[in-house]
């Protein structure tokens, strides 16, 4: 007798503990790829943002030309000019109260913080998610994998003569459910990997900005450079 071994029947044959497992995987699989696309267009709008804002920001402009613009309703703002921003209109704040040089730019600066973390916060927004995918999903396949072979030695026991074909279809749907989880893992892995080293990269170079804006606001109030 010829057992139907393929991948559809054997899922719609298994119990429904392995079923509930198979379905539970399945959609922490798709729902951790939508997470992947999103973060993937997320990180390369910051990294584009953040080197065309750079370009312009040291091309020789006007600062408060560059902050209108910043402004405008119309355009699509990065990170870094968020962060600019803020810190730059707190600047302009506490000149106009007459404020000291000290603290303007310990206000200035502990704005464009803030203003860092919350873009921050953004960027490793649903991070954490693909970590706990990457990290239960194999325990979880592993569950449906162990409840599978454990119904088909209970079965296997109730019979007075087991062939291959009859314990064939059990294990086989048993290992269908580590299966899915180690593919829905791996993905979220790589990605949370790639993704955290990026986000580091990004706050890295958001850092770098804040030391060398503060810099020059500094140099600006002692009667420096300017623009």
């Amino acid at each position: 007798m010829a057992v139907d071994l393929s991948i559809t029947h054997l899922i719609l044959d298994a119990s429904l503990v392995v079923q509930l497992v198979m379905l539970i995987l399945l959609a922490a699989s798709v729902s951790s790829w939508a997470v992947i696309f999103r973060k993937i267009r997320q990180l390369k709008a910051a990294r584009h943002g953040a080197e065309r804002f750079e370009d312009e920001f040291w091309s020789g402009g006007n600062l408060s030309e560059l902050y209108a613009r910043s402004e405008h309703p119309d355009l699509h703002t990065g990170g870094l000019e968020r962060i600019f921003r803020a810190g730059f209109r707190e600047f302009n704040r506490m000149r106009q109260q007459g404020a000291a040089a000290e603290p303007t730019m310990e206000s200035a600066q502990r704005v464009m913080r803030v203003a860092l973390n919350r873009e921050m916060d953004q960027l490793e927004q649903q991070v954490p998610y693909l970590a706990t995918v990457g990290s239960t999903s194999p325990y979880i396949g592993l569950f449906g994998t162990v409840w599978g072979i454990m119904n088909s030695f209970l079965a296997l026991g109730a019979m007075q003569q087991a062939t291959l074909a009859t314990v064939a279809p059990g294990i086989a749907e048993a290992l269908i459910a580590t299966a899915l989880g180690l593919f829905a893992a791996i993905p979220a892995v790589m990605a949370y990997n790639r993704f955290s080293n990026q986000s580091e990269r990004i706050a890295g170079r958001y850092e770098m900005f804040i030391e060398e804006f503060t810099s020059f606001l500094q140099r600006h109030l002692q009667g420096g450079a300017s623009r």
